[in-house]
């Protein structure tokens, strides 16, 4: 076997060593690919909760993008209510005028009525006078006394009750001298306001002119809740023809309005909410006593109603300003008031008033003078004899 070259057992494992290690690599391959279906099927299940997720925040966006939109749809809507309510209620107490004026021929009628009704409560008076002044023609009427004292009395309604609140005051009040009594100017009345009143000095320098145009050079001014602040705002700006001060339950000169009767006092100024609630506001005021079919109080109802003020807010009256009075002052206060501080009015009074009688009714409300008509009488005439 010349010439022919035999392989032994170590060649033959040389020969057989690629394709066993291609066989191993192919097995090899063989097992990366399960490995490797596995990360690419995670890989699409990653994916697609990323669009997913994405997707669902889209959704959630356009959500909010939609409450949104109906959000403000619901603000713009309530704004413009509001807006229509602003309106409205601007234009139901609108003061197209700058003086006190009625809101309508019917409810000056009304109001008429109900004055002339009350009236009827009134003695006769001697002499019915209307006096022009830079702000307006003012109403006044005399009585006649029974005494001869040379310096009658001039009576200062409360808000909106003109002359006839003075009903159960007058028999009393005439025993001590002649009277007059005023409707106060920019008030529901008979006076006829002209010109704005636009401060505390305008509200003196009227009265200060009617009281100039009267017969007597001095008179014993007496006020009642906000003519009480009237009496005692003359007294400050102009007290030329004062000759004392009555001061009965005033408003603004003591001390303030309490907030409580301030607010229950909002719905009773709107004209057209139902007369019950200035009829609450009434007698609430009065102490809680019925004022339904009451002449006095049918007449401020009215007023109320059918009668738009415009006038300045009343200034409280400094107590250097009533340090300074000269004057004899007789200060009246109700123990149950709701309309000053029951507590500190005495105190200011006493505190304030050099030539000041403080006398509190314990049990009285701010309707005082019709509750003690013959005591608050009393002590006025005893006030004017000490002088």
């Amino acid at each position: 076997m010349d010439g022919v070259e035999q392989s032994g057992p170590g060649e033959q494992a040389r020969q057989a060593e690629p394709g066993r290690r291609a066989e191993q690599a192919g097995r090899e391959r063989q097992a990366e690919r399960p490995g490797q279906a596995e990360r690419d099927q995670q890989d699409q299940q990653d994916q697609r909760t990323v669009q997913d997720r994405q997707a669902g925040e889209a959704v959630r966006a356009a959500a909010r993008a939609d409450r949104g939109r109906r959000r403000w749809r619901v603000l713009k809507i309530s704004a413009a209510v509001a807006a229509v309510a602003v309106v409205a209620l601007a234009f139901a107490l609108r003061k197209p005028s700058p003086v006190g004026h009625w809101n309508g021929a019917e409810g000056h009628a009304d109001f008429m009525a109900a004055y002339d009704r009350a009236m009827a409560d009134m003695p006769r008076a001697a002499e019915t006078i209307d006096v022009r002044t830079g702000f307006g023609f003012v109403r006044a009427y005399r009585y006649e006394g029974s005494s001869d004292r040379a310096e009658p009395l001039v009576l200062l309604p409360g808000r909106a009750s003109a002359s006839p609140v003075w009903a159960d005051n007058l028999p009393r009040l005439l025993e001590i001298g002649d009277v007059y009594t005023i409707d106060l100017l920019g008030e529901p009345g008979k006076s006829v306001q002209e010109a704005p009143i636009t401060s505390d000095a305008d509200q003196a320098a009227w009265l200060d002119q009617v009281l100039a145009h009267l017969p007597e050079k001095s008179f014993h001014v007496v006020g009642l809740s906000i003519g009480g602040w009237t009496a005692a705002n003359l007294a400050v700006h102009r007290p030329r023809h004062v000759a004392t001060l009555t001061l009965i339950d005033p408003v603004y000169t003591f001390s303030n309005i309490p907030i409580g009767t301030a607010v229950r006092a909002i719905p009773a100024s709107v004209p057209w909410l139902p007369k019950s609630w200035r009829d609450s506001f009434n007698s609430y005021t009065a102490g809680g006593a019925p004022v339904e079919d009451v002449p006095v109080a049918d007449m401020i109802e009215s007023g109320m109603k059918n009668y738009t003020l415009h006038l300045p807010q009343p200034s409280l009256i400094d107590e250097k300003a009533l340090g300074r009075l000269t004057m004899p002052v007789l200060a009246i206060l109700a123990g149950e008031s709701v309309m000053h501080d029951v507590e500190a009015s005495p105190e200011v009074a006493e505190r304030a008033l050099r030539n000041g009688t403080v006398k509190l009714y314990p049990n009285a409300s701010h309707a005082i003078n019709g509750e003690h008509p013959n005591e608050i009488a009393a002590d006025i005439a005893a006030f004017l004899d000490a002088r």
